[in-house]
Formats: structure tokens, C-alpha cells, sequence
């Protein structure tokens, strides 16, 4: 009478409440865990091959420590579960919950499913313990009872609330032997993929923890100083839950002054707008594809050849403009940009080009490793101005005064952009300034950043409403 442990966005053994659920109860019947992954492969189609490179990457980590004991199974999971757990005679399915809109639906089908498992029997359970975040989204409410539209109030709830301690992980697992279809290939692709797995995700932490977090309030916003804490990747897949993080950001914190204890709230401050947007999608999932709010007139969008022209630049990183290029094809070299570098070549592809945000987001989905619906999703309605508690639509980013601020010797554009790397200083923000025009194989910029930016101002006048 084993337990199944049905591993999803939680690919770890530490702090992970689910699996010290499915231990205990296999313990109380004096009985074993089966560690399974589900690979739909729907979801395997349609996913960015960076994605995919490091999940599999993920995936065989977490197979060498449950000690080669990890399940794959291959098809949709409303099929795959109940068929496993009649296979092994399961109690009971346990799951850190889903809280973003295909995982929900997913789940509930699961549930039903499983219900129905064992004919004339009372069905196996599938036991939600725990979510991937510090506070379930939904749980937080105002003082009307609704959700929270901005972010500040919704801090002060959060941090308010507060969350439990990291769970212990569990000693001595008795992991299960049963068939596998095998760990995934991974698919080809030339991003330069970090190291992938749960000790990866503790060393990167620890790290940042020592060397970079008292600097992070002042230096975050600097591309060109790479002293942000990439976590981002390791939290998509679970690979350390973020209430670990806290927990040890508390730690480093406590009886902190001066610079570091300024970073620390700021850090944590991070993680909760991860919270909100996660709390977003959650009372609004149709935020997933639709503006939460118009912002410009639907024919104010651009469309046909043009369009795809000036889109097309913008993702090869051919825009005229060093700081949205590098970023571009960092993107493309890395499958990760840096925060304030994403803020800048989103508005430049929404507020200079006037493309809608969906395809922007559709892109950087296709090749971040950190692509996460609700982060991605929500954060290009931030810089579209068109999302709960987003940038106005009136803030254009300025890639150059951008540049000129977080990468003030080039140096960031210079790594990115090999054409621009003889151009000395801050120079290399504006080289249509330069004496002799962009270096040979740099192109013109697509758009006059003034004129759009006028552009934009001007639709957002004639908005709706």
C-alpha cells in the first residue's frame, strides 16, 4: 500500500511538505514512496527548447537523489496518475498544489479521475499539501474581501501573514522500484544553461547570500556588474522553495543595518511582487493572454509586414538600439536577461515598436529557462501599463538615458554586442552620434525613440473610457 509523491514545480527533497505527507503516510502503513514526474507531451511540444534542456537537466537530478528511483511516466496525467496508482495499489497521490490556471484545471481533472481509480472502492485521494509559494495565492484578502489590485498593500499583507518554517527533509526515504519510461532527452539548443538541480539551486543561494546580497539594493539595476541572484530559473522548477529563501534571508538579516539590511528588505521585496503576481493570476486567469486593462485604442497596435519587420529586429537584436540589442541576444545566448534590462526592451517593443505585449511574451517564453506564466505574463502587463497595479502607460523607458544610468561604461553592451565593443564609454549607447556613424555591421535604428514616444502618449489620449 505505497504513496505516490507526484512531483511537478517542486523538484527537490528539502522543504517540500507534499513528500513529507506522502513519507508519512507510507511509514504509517509500513510501506514505500513512488517518486513520479509526469511528462505530458503536449506540454513537452510546446515548450522553448531552453525550457525543456534544463528541465530534463532537473529532472536527472532529481533522479540521482531519490537514488535512481524516479518515476517518468509519458502521457496526460488524468491518464497517467490513476493507471500508476491502480498499478501499485497507491493510498493516496500527494501534490503540492497548483495555482496557475492549466494546473488548477489539470488537478481537478486528476482528482475526478483518481476518485474513479479502483471500481467499487472508495477511489485514492489526492492530497494538496503546500504550494510553490511562501503564501498560497488567494489566501490574502482586503479588508473588503476582494483581492489585492496593488502591490504595497499587498506587501504589508503579506509580510503581515507571514509563512511557516522550511520543512525538514525527510531522512532515509523508502523510495519505490517500479517501471519507467525513462528520463527525457534534451532537446538541442545553444543556450548556455546554468547547473540544474536542488544542490545547484543551495550553492547559487548560498552564494549570493556571501557575496552579493549586502550590495543588491544599490547594484540590482546594473546589467553590467552581474551581481543579481539568478534564482529565478531554480525557483521556476521548484528546485528550492521560497520559503527557504526567507527564512534564510531573516537569518542574514538579523541585527543588520546600513546597506544590508536595506538589500534584504528589498530582496524580500522581490519575492513578494512574485507573490502578487502569482495572486493575480490566480483571481484572473484570463491575465494570461488578456490585457487586465486597455491602455491605447485597438487600431493604435501595429500590424502587417511593417510590424513583423520591426518585430523580427527586435528579437535578432538589430533594433539601432545597444542596450535593447544586448539584452535580445542575451536572451538568446543565456535564456535569461537581466530584470531592468527585460523592463527596457519590453517597453521598447510595445511603446517604440507599438506590438502588443502578448507577442513580446510569447517570445521571451519561447527561450527564458526562467519562463513562469504568472512572472512573464504579468510582468510584460507591468511594463505595458496594462496589469494590476502596472507602470503607467505614460512611463517609456528610455534605452539610452537607461543605458547611459545602469550601464554607464558600456560594458554590458560591449559583451553583448561585439560590433560596438571598439566603441569606448558611454559612447557606445548613442553610436549614430558617433563621428562616422554605427561601426560597420551595426545597424540604423529602426525608430526615432522621441517621435514613438509621442506616438504612444498620443494613442494612450485616445484610450476607451
Amino acid at each position: 500500500m505505497p504513496t505516490i509523491c507526484w512531483f511537478r514545480r517542486d523538484l527537490r527533497l528539502a522543504d517540500h511538505p507534499a513528500l513529507v505527507a506522502a513519507v508519512e503516510a507510507a511509514r504509517a502503513a509500513d510501506d514505500e514512496v513512488v517518486a513520479l514526474y509526469v511528462l505530458d507531451p503536449a506540454l513537452w511540444r510546446s515548450s522553448g527548447a531552453p525550457r525543456l534542456a534544463y528541465l530534463a537537466a532537473s529532472l536527472r537530478a532529481l533522479d540521482e537523489t531519490t537514488g535512481g528511483r524516479l518515476v517518468v511516466r509519458h502521457g496526460p496525467a488524468e491518464q497517467v496518475v490513476p493507471a500508476l496508482a491502480r498499478e501499485v495499489g497507491a493510498t493516496s497521490v500527494h501534490v503540492s498544489a497548483a495555482t496557475e490556471p492549466y494546473g488548477r484545471r489539470r488537478d481537478d481533472a486528476v482528482e475526478a479521475a483518481l476518485a474513479a481509480a479502483v471500481p467499487d472502492g472508495p477511489g485514492v485521494p489526492l492530497v494538496r499539501t503546500g504550494c510553490p509559494y511562501a503564501v498560497a495565492p488567494g489566501r490574502l484578502q482586503t479588508g473588503q474581501g476582494g483581492p489585492y489590485k496593488v502591490f504595497t498593500p499587498f506587501r504589508t499583507a503579506w509580510l503581515d501573514h507571514g509563512w511557516r518554517d522550511p520543512a525538514p527533509r525527510p531522512r532515509d526515504v523508502p523510495w519505490a522500484t517500479v517501471r519507467t519510461d525513462g528520463l527525457p532527452d534534451a532537446p538541442a539548443t545553444d543556450v548556455q544553461l546554468p547547473d540544474a538541480g536542488e544542490r545547484a539551486a543551495r550553492e547559487r543561494w548560498q552564494d549570493f547570500l556571501r557575496e552579493d546580497l549586502a550590495g543588491y539594493d544599490v547594484d540590482r539595476n546594473r546589467p553590467d556588474l552581474d551581481v543579481t541572484s539568478w534564482m529565478s530559473v531554480h525557483l521556476k522548477y521548484g528546485e528550492i522553495h521560497p520559503r527557504t529563501m526567507l527564512a534564510e534571508l531573516a537569518q542574514a538579516g538579523r541585527g543588520a543595518t546600513g546597506d544590508l539590511a536595506t538589500s534584504v528588505a528589498t530582496y524580500r521585496s522581490e519575492l513578494a511582487w512574485r507573490e502578487f503576481h502569482a495572486d493575480v493570476l490566480w483571481h484572473s486567469p484570463g491575465a494570461a493572454t488578456e490585457s487586465l486593462r486597455p491602455v491605447v485604442p485597438e487600431d493604435a497596435w501595429a500590424d502587417g509586414p511593417d510590424a513583423d519587420r520591426a518585430f523580427a529586429a527586435w528579437t535578432d537584436g538589430r533594433t539601432g538600439y545597444p542596450l535593447v540589442d544586448a539584452g535580445m541576444r542575451q536572451l538568446r545566448a543565456q535564456g535569461w536577461v537581466h530584470n531592468r534590462v527585460r523592463m527596457v526592451v519590453a517597453s521598447f517593443l510595445v511603446k517604440d515598436l507599438h506590438v502588443r505585449w502578448q507577442r513580446g511574451a510569447a517570445h521571451f517564453m519561447a527561450w527564458l529557462v526562467d519562463g513562469d506564466v504568472p512572472q512573464n505574463q504579468l510582468n510584460w502587463q507591468w511594463v505595458a501599463g496594462t496589469g494590476r497595479d502596472a507602470a503607467p502607460y505614460f512611463r517609456v523607458f528610455n534605452p539610452v538615458t537607461q543605458g547611459r544610468k545602469f550601464d554607464p561604461d558600456g560594458t554590458y553592451v560591449r559583451r553583448w554586442v561585439p560590433e560596438l565593443r571598439d566603441v569606448p564609454g558611454g559612447a557606445v549607447h548613442e553610436p549614430w552620434k558617433l563621428p562616422d556613424g554605427p561601426p560597420a555591421g551595426y545597424p540604423a535604428r529602426i525608430v526615432d525613440h522621441a517621435r514613438e514616444r509621442e506616438v504612444a502618449l498620443a494613442d494612450h489620449a485616445r484610450r476607451p473610457g
